[in-house]
């Protein structure tokens, strides 16, 4: 029986470097006048190849989200942390947040693309 080394699998993984940006509001007033800016960066910033993906938190069981969670592509964690400063919810002290750098080795992505009606799927 033969056993594959930890090492041996560890080389064939994808290992990019991202960032994710954990987000927790500071202070409630505001975050609506500042709703289409910051969504308007998330945007630009995913059009720019930047953005991996981002969106809500939410507790188990519950349906109002309490925080948020952005994953960058970028050089380096100063980099990273510009992209997180600039963001309108961030520079206005709308949200406190977190920065970590995340390696992503594992998982899967799939995507329908359907001629019939011109549609796509991610899943």
């Amino acid at each position: 029986m033969t056993t594959t080394k930890p090492e041996d699998l560890y080389a064939t993984m994808l290992r990019k470097t991202l960032y994710v940006i954990t987000t927790t509001p500071a202070r409630g007033p505001g975050m609506q006048e500042k709703l289409a800016a910051h969504l308007d960066y998330q945007i630009r910033m995913e059009r720019d190849g930047i953005l991996f993906g981002a969106g809500p938190l939410f507790r188990e069981g519950e349906s109002v989200p309490y925080g948020g969670m952005i994953i960058l592509r970028a050089r380096d964690e100063a980099e990273a942390r510009a992209h997180a400063d600039a963001d309108p919810f961030h520079a206005a002290g709308l949200r406190q947040y977190t920065l970590t750098r995340w390696m992503l080795n594992e998982g899967a992505m799939t995507l329908t693309v359907r001629y019939s009606d011109q549609t796509a799927v991610i899943d």
